[in-house]
């Protein structure tokens, strides 16, 4: 099998899986676009497995410590073994990410489920080549009405795929109704953002709920109404949902009719909001896309964040709270902290902490790949300067 000798001090030898062009000291055997290579290190000790793309930043992506091949009794045997680990969970199985990438073994394949139709994404060139025994595997183990692939990421450019959207089995699925949270929500697997529901926030959904009562909430970048709704229903006084996008907002507004309860949905562009609201708010919610893919926009992205973080603390009394998410694994959580920290000194806020957040569990952490652990979310309660 051809292969790849990796240079001393790569970052394999630390635990990450993913190998960059830098980190190889030579390849053997002439590996091709999308092969399974084999790794080896500079005295020749075997370390496992990976999928290999030379035309990638990241040039091979480990799957195995030992010798492995991409076939059928693969995929089966670990996307069984992501199901099950997720039956083991506070997650609804019925409603939820099936597989995801690295921390389920499978380098580059993002399974969601959504009842009876699955999402999935090949964002490796070798899982984009294998889509085939993928489906099989899927069809054999969960038999889904449809199976959308969901290939629109722009992280497909990455590894030189293009983006498209198609049918991997069955019928495209008209837009229908899943449960989250005791909420109904319409879902387009075929056009929606996202592959139908952002899944890593609803359990931040349900936790910032939870302190809703009887506040008047905002719900800054509310997408399809995530926040906004479960506020609602859990008993907000006034509940105000805000995102620049048309389609997000028309979304929003029939999930509040779907549940029954009563949402005001505003299509503006949240900063400027932010910048002319008046401070009716006893509770804000934050939860903008990613600002920035990559480290070279990360300080652009941080002041974005110091900016609506200024903003909304202004907006807010003592009493008043604010919970702020940041969904790049490029901000650490102390950058993050670190950003919001500067914002209230300029604000002249004093904060207390009520909880943190993070992505649910059926977007599993692999400790040795902080990339993994991407979502990080801060609520905070404005107290009286001492």
């Amino acid at each position: 099998m051809a292969g790849l000798i990796i240079a001393p001090r790569a970052r394999i030898f630390h635990g990450h899986e993913w190998i960059y062009s830098t980190e190889v000291k030579k390849p053997f055997g002439n590996p091709q676009p999308g092969d399974v290579v084999t790794l080896k290190d500079f005295r020749d000790r075997p370390l496992g497995s990976a999928i290999y793309n030379p035309h990638s930043q990241i040039v091979a992506r480990r799957f195995s410590r030992r010798k492995q091949d991409l076939d059928l009794d693969f995929f089966a045997r670990r996307i069984r073994q992501a199901m099950e680990y997720r039956e083991r969970l506070d997650v609804d199985i019925n409603l939820c990410r099936m597989v995801w990438s690295e921390s389920d073994g499978i380098p580059g394949l993002i399974v969601d489920r959504y009842g009876s139709h699955l999402a999935v994404q090949t964002l490796t060139l070798a899982m984009d080549l294998r889509r085939d025994l993928i489906r099989q595997a899927l069809v054999d183990l969960l038999a889904p009405d449809s199976i959308v692939l969901r290939n629109d990421s722009p992280v497909r450019r990455a590894e030189g795929l293009e983006p498209n959207i198609e049918m991997l089995h069955g019928d495209p699925p008209a837009p229908y109704i899943v449960r989250a949270n005791g909420l109904d929500f319409e879902i387009d697997l075929m056009d929606g953002q996202k592959t139908g529901l952002y899944l890593d926030q609803l359990r931040s959904h349900a936790e910032v709920a939870a302190l809703s009562k009887g506040r008047r909430v905002l719900d800054c970048f509310s997408n399809q109404g995530g926040f906004a709704l479960a506020c609602a229903k859990a008993g907000a006084a006034k509940v105000t949902a805000v995102d620049v996008s048309a389609t997000a907002c028309a979304a929003a507004r029939r999930n509040a009719e779907l549940n029954g309860v009563e949402i005001e949905v505003t299509e503006h562009n949240v900063f400027d909001f932010l910048k002319h609201a008046t401070p009716d708010y006893d509770l804000i919610v934050l939860d903008p896309p990613s600002f920035t893919r990559n480290k070279k926009t990360l300080a652009d992205a941080m002041r974005g964040y110091k900016e609506i973080h200024l903003r909304a603390l202004k907006l807010l009394e003592k009493g008043g709270i604010l919970s702020t998410f940041c969904c790049s694994h490029h901000a650490s959580r102390e950058l993050f902290l670190d950003n919001l920290i500067e914002a209230a000194v300029d604000a002249k806020k004093s904060l207390r902490l009520i909880t943190e957040h993070t992505q649910r569990p059926d977007h599993p952490v692999l400790i040795t790949i902080p990339e993994t652990s991407y979502l990080k979310g801060i609520t905070v309660e404005v107290i009286a300067a001492r």
